[in-house]
């Protein structure tokens, strides 16, 4: 039998009574005693230590006895939590919903002697998941009432509160001017009206040595020192508060704080940054441009060229070595060509799956945000995976900052500066510039074709489904439909797509494919082995689970 071992956790609220020799604590240590003894058949035993804590409240989780169970719960030596009320662990309906994260994490469960309050089996859980639903939405009554002080203050000119932007200094709930600092960002907006470019005012600025300068945040920690990037040039030209403003869901309000530059100058800076903007998407529009152009290259560091051939109406695009581009006979034997869709779908995933590990990637960059920042900070990473999985063309080519295609994978250099600008986080210049990730696909050849392939099989365009097999069992389906009404004949079908009878036939048997391939094949989640020719080709058995391991589903 399985030992279980199980912790008493007992708590009083006030101190009377405890210097006498049996006390609330005792009496409360008493019953959970004799509740696990009953249980001595599922293997229950009661742990020797005492988490007694006697004279706190159960308003707070800041108790000494509280903290030493959770440490051992997190170092898993408790398998459940025994209390006499539930309310002797906390009054807060928010704290207990962090507690019960805290016990589900480590696999530990809590029961209450005297409410019949077990999550060790389904009633107790259900009672659980109802008192939580309670907790969130209590969690979202209070994340609304800030919303709506906020929104309150911020429609009064008040300052809610963070870092203030550089320029100037917290006064209460309003801004102070930096004078020295307000100098440099009126230099800012002014310079560039001049250049007309982010980045060739970031270059300037760097040439000359001008340093953001060194500040202290609320927290301690020292910010600023570094360069100024493109990301917090353009963060600065674009924020309203150096006009006077307070800006709050697109509604703008004039701020108690006084402003650094003046209307006119605003007005000219935000329309030479309008302006910019479009043309750079006009550009961007009008050309059919590979998303990783100029950016691959080979484990020798020779670059693959982007290209693209065309069959019919089809466009097909390629990276390939530029020896392969212009004598393909001579350069067959070491060449590379690589689907463009297949690696531009690896990079993008493996960022994407970098991204969708926050507090990783933040720690890989140099990036340690405040603690009112976390979870803003954590929404904007989120955001960027999203938009990193639909290929944001400008999104990858200012992160991506090379790709190297080695023979067992891929080597993703990521821009760590851009990814901290992205996030709205400064440094002291002490960050690393880049985050190399290495993403396991290969490449492989399937049928005629080379293909990027992951070690499990899975092609790396995987969740793109491939319109060309989607239009082959339409194909089959729609042709054993008529041929089961039995007034055609292969030949006659044939005869009216103008192809060989052969061709119908072996295209029809996939109207019997196995069901989990064909959702595969809607899905985009298909092995790379599965193409149209295989398929074609393939001689199909009748059962279905001898098609599944035949394709390596």
């Amino acid at each position: 039998m399985t030992k279980v071992r199980c912790a008493i956790y007992t708590r009083k609220s006030s101190e009377e009574g405890l210097e006498q020799d049996f006390n609330s604590l005792d009496a409360q240590r008493e019953a959970c005693a004799a509740y696990i003894l009953s249980q001595a058949s599922e293997g229950w035993s009661l742990l020797p230590e005492h988490y007694d804590d006697g004279g706190l409240s159960g308003g707070t989780l800041e108790r000494p006895a509280l903290k030493r169970l959770l440490a051992d719960i997190e170092a898993g030596k408790i398998d459940i939590v025994v209390v006499y009320k539930v309310d002797r662990l906390t009054r807060s309906l928010l704290d207990f919903a962090k507690l019960v994260e805290t016990f589900d994490a480590a696999g530990t469960s809590f029961v209450s002697v005297t409410q019949s309050f077990n999550t060790t089996n389904s009633m107790g859980r259900l009672t659980l998941n109802m008192l939580l639903s309670f907790a969130q939405f209590e969690r979202e009554v209070t994340a609304e009432r800030i919303r709506d002080k906020i929104a309150a203050s911020k429609a009064r000119g008040m300052w809610m509160g963070g870092n203030p932007p550089l320029g100037y200094r917290p006064e209460g709930r309003s801004l102070e001017i930096v004078p020295e600092h307000a100098e440099l960002i009126r230099q800012l907006f002014h310079r560039y009206l001049a250049v007309g470019n982010v980045r060739l005012l970031a270059e300037q600025l760097e040439a000359e040595g001008t340093r953001i300068p060194q500040r202290t945040a609320l927290t301690g920690r020292q910010m600023g020192g570094g360069t100024f990037s493109r990301g917090q040039i353009y963060k600065i030209l674009s924020n309203p508060i150096y006009l006077g403003e307070i800006h709050h869901r697109g509604k703008v309000y004039e701020g108690k704080h006084e402003a650094i530059i003046d209307r006119d100058l605003w007005d000219q800076v935000q329309s030479r940054l309008a302006d910019n903007t479009q043309g750079t998407q006009r550009t961007a529009t009008t050309k059919v441009a590979s998303l990783l152009a100029g950016l691959v290259n080979d484990e020798n560091g020779e670059p693959l060229v982007a290209a693209h051939a065309c069959k019919g109406k089809q466009r097909y695009r390629y990276y390939v070595s530029r020896a392969l581009q212009h004598d393909a006979n001579s350069a067959a034997a070491n060449g590379i060509r690589i689907p463009a869709r297949e690696i531009e779908a690896a990079v993008a995933n493996r960022i994407a799956d970098a991204l969708s590990d926050p507090f990783d990637i933040m720690t890989r960059a140099g990036i340690v945000p405040e603690s009112h920042r976390i979870e803003s900070t954590l929404q904007r990473i989120e955001k960027l995976a999203v938009r990193v999985r639909k290929k944001d063309r400008t999104l990858l080519r200012s992160l991506v900052s090379r790709v190297t295609v080695l023979p067992l994978g891929i080597s993703i250099d990521l821009s760590a500066e851009e990814l901290r600008d992205r996030l709205e986080i400064e440094t002291s210049g002490e960050g690393p510039a880049t985050i190399n990730l290495r993403s396991d696909v290969r490449l492989t050849r399937s049928g005629r074709a080379v293909r990027l392939v992951y070690d499990n099989g899975r092609a790396a365009t995987c969740g793109e489904p491939d319109q060309g097999l989607i239009q082959l069992l339409m194909h089959a389906r729609h042709w054993w439909e008529q041929l089961a009404t039995g007034e055609i004949d292969i030949a006659a079908i044939a005869r009216n797509e103008n192809i060989n009878d052969s061709w119908v036939s072996r295209v029809v048997r996939l109207n019997f494919l196995a069901p989990q391939l064909v959702e595969a094949i809607l899905s985009g989640t298909q092995p790379a082995s599965i193409n149209a020719a295989s398929l074609r080709s393939a001689d199909l058995p009748i059962d279905w689970n001898e098609q599944i391991a035949m394709f390596g589903l």
